[in-house]
């Protein structure tokens, strides 16, 4: 039988057991939630063969694209944050302003989340990654035209653009990953997602520092910032083109069986708002928002004020502020990548993202406490700590959510958090800002410290529901002789498939 009857086969079946999401949610939600859902689908899987599943090779050039156009938008949150002085001489605007070019990142993101969200839903991840591509092609060819003392108002509408593209970049990491990958790699699959990310803010701090120096004449700082702008947009032009021809919605088969029950649900039982209602009802998830919220609000205040936490003990060394910036980065990517690789091996999503927690905490105060001895290599030392713990949390939040929120849609789920993060992000930047200003930069961080040890608290009572797990362990147990109808025509097809 070919694939595509097979395909074929399998939702007919499929249709045979189509799952109500409500019901199973509901059911989620109560004291032995856990329990009940496995029971549910054991149920709607006893009665009728399993639809067949496949790994295509293509998932990884699908999450290699999608990590790279992330990465080119990312790169520009902090281009102008890192240079900050050079940026506010050059546009004769002060320091406030110059943050507002990162924040605006975050402001975009809380309006227009739940609009791209649902378009997800109804359009699905190709339309999602074309209009985030065009949106950020658009927005660096904008700044492209903004290289003159008196146009601060042109490039802010550029990097208003590429803000928006954001919105439609930044929680499709864990949808990528459970849409194209297996079950023993959705973890080490997000992490590169979030990687991409990561890569392109290390490369926001190590670039701009180096293409734009510090000098007087502004004829000659516009033609170094022309520089900077155009190899910015020939790459978005580049990835955007990739995406058109390259980038695909989904494979034929779906990888697991947790994703088959997902594409079993027909459209018009689906709602939106409903599902948005389930998760602020799921008090493990809210829980995980508002923590999420803390300590990824603490790295965005961290990114943007770095420049000037730097300078103020340090000045001269806007270079070095960039190359701590990349430690950062570069040390929350190397955690990012063992921790998604570490849960994939154990599936341990509560004790893992309370460690990281509580570490990401060590690693503020050692920061503060460190940043005003005079020693840069220390601040280099204590800052990659901080990032290898901070930064590497990211991927964990993602994909504890999907674990707490199954069968719920990942990008609903992604982008509450990443919400609740450009929220506390703004609150962080300005309210550090202004400690900053006022009493120096220790304040500044032990304000931050604080709010990490809330979080750190608020996490250790997040119940660890694991539901996807749970489905997937279910459709396993299917797989046995005595559970499996090996005489009907659908099957388990468990091999990697070429493209």
């Amino acid at each position: 039988m070919s694939e595509k009857e097979v395909f074929e086969d399998s939702k007919v079946n499929g249709a045979q057991k189509e799952v109500d999401l409500g019901r199973l949610s509901k059911a989620a939600e109560g004291e032995n939630g856990t329990e009940q859902c496995a029971r549910d689908e054991k149920q709607l899987f006893s009665d009728v063969p399993l639809p067949p599943t496949r790994l295509y090779k293509r998932r990884w050039l699908i999450v290699c694209l999608f990590s790279s156009y992330s990465l080119c938008n990312s790169f520009q949150w902090i281009q102008y944050g890192i240079i900050s002085n050079i940026f506010m001489y050059f546009y004769s605007v002060d320091a406030f302003t110059i943050d507002w070019m990162s924040m605006i990142y975050m402001l975009t993101y809380i309006p227009f989340i739940f609009p791209v969200t649902w378009l997800l839903d109804k359009k699905g991840l190709r339309v999602i990654a074309l209009v985030a591509t065009a949106l950020n092609c658009v927005g660096t060819w904008v700044k492209v035209l903004s290289v003159k003392p008196n146009l601060f108002v042109v490039t802010f509408v550029g990097q208003f653009c590429c803000s928006f593209a954001q919105v439609f970049i930044l929680g499709m990491p864990s949808r990528i990953a459970s849409v194209w990958f297996g079950s023993r790699e959705v973890s080490t699959a997000c992490s590169i997602g979030v990687f991409g990310n990561q890569l392109g803010i290390a490369i926001g701090f190590l670039v701009p520092p180096i293409l734009v120096p510090n000098v007087e004449d502004k004829e000659e700082l516009a033609r170094y910032i022309s520089i900077m702008f155009y190899i910015t947009a020939g790459v978005a032009t580049l990835l955007f083109v990739l995406v058109i021809f390259v980038f695909q919605e989904r494979p034929t088969l779906p990888p697991t069986q947790s994703q088959a029950v997902a594409r079993s649900i027909p459209p018009e039982q689906y709602s939106y708002t409903a599902s948005v209602l389930r998760l602020l009802r799921n008090k493990p998830f809210v829980l995980l928002i508002i923590t999420y919220g803390l300590n990824v609000g603490c790295f965005y205040a961290v990114g943007t004020l770095l420049n000037r936490m730097i300078i103020e003990h340090y000045p001269g060394e806007e270079v070095n502020a960039g190359r701590i910036g990349l430690t950062i980065i570069i040390a929350g990517m190397v955690g990012s990548l063992i921790c998604g690789v570490w849960l994939d091996r154990t599936k341990t999503y509560k004790q893992t993202t309370l460690a990281v927690y509580f570490m990401s905490l060590v690693g503020m105060i050692v920061y503060a406490a460190t940043l005003s001895l005079g020693h840069l290599w220390v601040v280099f030392i204590t800052a990659g700590s901080l990032g290898f713990f901070m930064t590497g949390y990211l991927p964990l939040g993602f994909e504890f959510a999907v674990e707490l929120t199954y069968p719920e849609c990942e990008g609903t789920s992604s982008g509450l958090l990443n919400c609740s993060a450009q929220v506390f992000g703004i609150i962080f930047t300005i309210c550090q800002g202004k400690i900053i200003d006022g009493y120096g930069t220790l304040a500044g961080n032990i304000f931050l410290s604080v709010f990490l040890l809330i979080g750190t608290v608020m996490t250790g009572f997040i119940k660890s529901d694991l539901r996807r797990q749970n489905a997937n362990k279910t459709a396993v147990a299917m797989e046995t002789p005595d559970c499996l109808n090996t005489s009907a025509p659908s099957q388990i097809i468990l091999r990697e498939e070429k493209f």
